[in-house]
């Protein structure tokens, strides 16, 4: 691995991309090398092209849309690299497809969150979930973000709710519930409900409810910063320079 890693933001524009460029400024082991958004976005901000920013980075971290981390992660395979670290959300299963095949090239970790924080709830999720059997305990997900947000639910809603799924043996697509409106009739026995709530400039607010007839456990994450996000990207950047082609997640990173 290199001394000075170079580092690529996309979706640098952004709010999580300018917490990501001020990080990487104050790290004597990184510097920022391209600065990428989106199509027409203002000249003025000394922007690269994608396909241009490959060759000067050793690895882009990438906070900006499903699509345009699909096309990213493409483009890097094709050119052999950089490798990629992916926090977007609201993937399409086609647009996953896509990442994996990528993945088969050049290293990627792609996380629906990169705090520390959420990635243990993620663990205790699957735990409970394992001992806590669908006979008797209701599995409901509940999260809150900014008004920005345009997908739901969250991509750690849904991180937590795979976990609850795999700790009872089931396959996380098929265990989630749809949508409540309207009279959508009792609540069927086992399963993953979500719930999503968005106002103002909440940061993250995640909540994994565990009810019985007569009790309740709750199991939550609060984020108060945005940075922490940027932090455990720019953790997963340095160990993603190293590893070997692969599709790679938090617990990856994080040893877990």
């Amino acid at each position: 691995m290199a001394d000075v890693i170079r580092i690529g933001v996309a979706g640098a524009l952004g709010r999580m991309g300018q917490v990501l460029e001020s990080l990487t400024a104050e790290r004597a082991d990184m510097a920022l090398a391209a600065r990428i958004d989106r199509p027409g976005a203002s000249t003025a901000s000394a922007l690269t092209k994608p396909q241009d920013a490959l060759g000067l980075c050793d690895v882009i971290i990438d906070f900006s849309t499903a699509a345009a981390s699909t096309e990213l992660a493409t483009l890097a395979a094709a050119a052999g690299g950089p490798a990629i670290v992916i926090g977007a959300t609201g993937f399409t299963a086609e647009q996953e497809t896509e990442i994996a095949a990528a993945a088969a090239k050049i290293a990627i970790v792609k996380s629906g969150n990169f705090s520390l924080g959420v990635n243990m709830l993620v663990l205790l999720v699957e735990e409970a979930a394992r001992c806590l059997g669908p006979e008797a305990w209701d599995v409901e997900i509940l999260e809150a973000h900014h008004r920005r947000k345009v997908d739901a639910p969250s991509g750690t809603a849904l991180l937590l709710g795979d976990a609850a799924a795999r700790g009872r043996g089931e396959v996380p697509e098929t265990a989630r519930l749809p949508e409540r409106s309207g009279l959508p009739g009792a609540r069927p026995q086992g399963g993953i409900g979500y719930a999503s709530l968005r106002g103002g400039g909440i940061v993250g607010e995640h909540s994994v409810i565990f009810a019985a007839e007569d009790e309740i456990i709750t199991l939550s994450h609060s984020a108060r910063d945005r940075s922490l996000f940027a932090r455990g990207a720019l953790a997963a950047a340095v160990w993603v320079v190293s590893a070997p082609p692969g599709l790679y997640g938090m617990r990856d990173v994080l040893g877990l």
